[in-house]
């Protein structure tokens, strides 16, 4: 574009001339001229149109000193005249109207919705003029929807996780306390129900993500029955039958997948496997405590422990909770809730230990940090297997908590710990 003329005539009298990138105000040198009675022009509501241009961020299209939204369309008082005068594109409106930025700002290589890290420096148009938002999450406002379950930082239904905890924990403690034999079906039904959302999430996954998603498909039918020989082989005959039972059923997971082909068969017979480790063998250690002569003490303190460490988590990392311990897979891990959680479950450990069972004060604060570390590795184990389907909960169970797995998380990487501590212990 020539610099120095206007659509091909001399530049008027009165503008200074200037390169394509220099600063340029179009009242420049000119007075404007007050209408007259019968004129329709109005020079105020003119000047409301002309803003000074403000940074803006790119990534949300917002005013970087908190204006009104900004739209890339007309440019004001500031601008440089080759903002003013774009060339025409194909798509795109000329200077005077609102164009859709695809010519003005092209793709710098950034992901979507990200300028890779620029700041622009754009107008304020009206303000009752929006420009959309590209995201996927409405705006944050502050203010809940009237009538919507009330959450907790955590993003939770509170009251709704709170009462579901006193109503489970109701029914473990009833068990222990009148016939304990309960609680292997209790065990023997978290693990089946565990099993059941494992295979919804991969099902969820493979759909979320189309031809490229995962295809695994649990054999749901050796799983259980590995499930329930497990619970019943260590309730009567100990580790070495739990050991034995979950041999078996890798065995069996094997073979039954063979059925189906030699296609990804590596792959569904490993994953099939993980959730025969992962779900009944890991809760067998449970129904171990409870096979022992003080039995439902070993397992209530197992289950005191245990709540302690997700109290104190909670508490001290909502109330104190700046630095996150694994940013990228539990964002709303914190160091803080971390320290909570031993604090309160050395406490709980030591008070277990030596009113309920013949143990030493510090033999249950070992126990009590130990349960804390293995509660945090079991919930970031939890998270990196939900990430790495692209799923928010393993299930929709449990009101205000997700899916049963979401809740045994802690439980299951626990059990063994508590298990081999009490055996050394006592």
């Amino acid at each position: 574009m020539n610099n120095s003329t206007w659509d091909g005539a001399p530049e008027p009298e009165g503008r200074s001339g200037h390169g394509p990138f220099q600063p340029y105000d179009p009242w420049a040198g000119q007075a404007v001229q007050a209408p007259g009675p019968q004129s329709a022009y109005d020079a105020d509501a003119l000047r409301t149109q002309v803003i000074p241009a403000v940074p803006v961020d790119m990534a949300g299209m917002a005013a970087a000193d908190g204006t009104p939204d900004a739209w890339p369309g007309e440019y004001g008082s500031g601008s440089t005249r080759a903002q003013q005068h774009p060339d025409t594109v194909e798509g795109v409106q000329d200077s005077g109207g609102i164009h859709d930025g695809t010519a003005a700002y092209p793709d710098d290589g950034a992901p979507d919705g990200d300028d890779g890290g620029h700041t622009a420096y754009l107008p304020v148009v009206d303000p009752g003029v929006r420009a959309p938002r590209d995201t996927a999450e409405p705006p944050v406002t502050g203010r809940e929807t009237p009538g919507a379950p009330k959450k907790s930082r955590a993003g939770r239904n509170l009251p709704a996780a709170i009462g579901v905890a006193l109503l489970l924990g109701g029914v473990i403690v009833g068990s222990l306390l009148t016939v304990p034999v309960v609680f292997v079906g209790i065990v023997l039904a978290a693990a089946l129900i565990g099993l059941w959302e494992f295979s919804g999430a991969l099902g969820r996954a493979r759909e979320g993500k189309g031809d490229q998603g995962v295809s695994v498909r649990l054999p749901l039918i050796p799983l259980a029955a590995g499930a329930v020989a497990m619970e019943i082989a260590a309730y009567q005959r100990g580790p070495e039958g739990l050991g034995i039972a979950l041999a078996l059923t890798a065995l069996a997971v094997m073979v039954w997948r063979m059925t189906e082909g030699p296609e990804d068969y590596l792959r569904d017979m490993a994953t099939g496997v993980f959730a025969a480790f992962y779900l009944p063998f890991l809760a067998g250690f449970a129904v171990l405590m409870l096979a022992a002569d003080d039995g439902a003490k070993r397992v209530l303190t197992f289950m005191i422990v245990v709540v302690c460490s997700d109290t104190g988590a909670y508490a001290a990392g909502v109330s104190f909770g700046k630095h996150k311990m694994a940013p990228t897979i539990s964002p709303g891990k914190t160091w803080e809730g971390f320290a909570g959680a031993v604090v309160t479950c050395a406490v709980g450990g030591a008070l277990c230990l030596t009113l309920m069972l013949d143990g030493q004060w510090w033999q249950g604060a070992l126990l009590g940090a130990a349960v804390a570390a293995t509660a945090a590795l079991g919930d970031l184990v939890e998270s990196m297997i939900k990430r790495d389907l692209g799923v928010k909960d393993m299930g929709n169970l449990l009101p205000g908590h997700g899916g049963l797995m979401d809740r045994l998380d802690s439980l299951l990487a626990s059990a063994p710990v508590v298990w081999l501590l009490l055996e050394l212990y006592l």
